[in-house]
């Protein structure tokens, strides 16, 4: 599974995290083992540039995905479709405005954007209420695995 961290902010980051989660991730849904990832961490000028262009919506967020190959989670029995699953651009600094005002580091605020990315790339959504209790329930499952599998609590 090939996972490409670009880091064009001044933030420093564990990227060999952001990839080995990524990995867990897309592992844990089936998807193919060729299929292509990239991760961009932007400042927020260029954040505001994309959510403008592509949602017409003012200012910076936190994260964007960009899906290429409209690859979906992988079913019990059946080879996963090879492919490219796309870009997640990510803003470090928007990031750590929200882990602030919910109590948590930086690097766990990007941890949690990066699957949440991962998972509107494979096609969730939380547009309707059900979606997004399905969604943000299985992000909440994933991130807490990943990290009690690298033996860090989970806040």
């Amino acid at each position: 599974m090939s996972v490409d961290v670009l880091n064009e902010t001044d933030h420093q980051l564990d990227e060999l995290e952001l990839v080995a989660l990524s990995r867990y991730v897309l592992g844990e849904m089936r998807v193919h083992p060729g299929a292509d990832l990239c991760l961009r961490l932007v400042d927020e000028a260029a954040m505001e540039v994309l959510h403008v262009q592509w949602m017409d919506l003012p200012g910076p967020t936190d994260v964007m995905s960009f899906p290429m190959d409209e690859l979906r989670p992988g079913r019990v029995g059946e080879e996963p479709e090879e492919g490219v699953l796309g870009d997640i651009v990510l803003c470090p600094s928007v990031a750590a405005k929200q882990a602030a005002e919910a109590g948590h580091a930086t690097e766990e605020e990007l941890l949690l954007l990066t699957t949440h990315g991962i998972l509107h790339l494979l096609g969730y959504d939380h547009a309707e209420p059900e979606e997004e209790r399905e969604m943000f329930e299985l992000q909440r499952q994933l991130l807490l695995t990943f990290l009690a599998g690298r033996g860090r609590p989970a806040g």
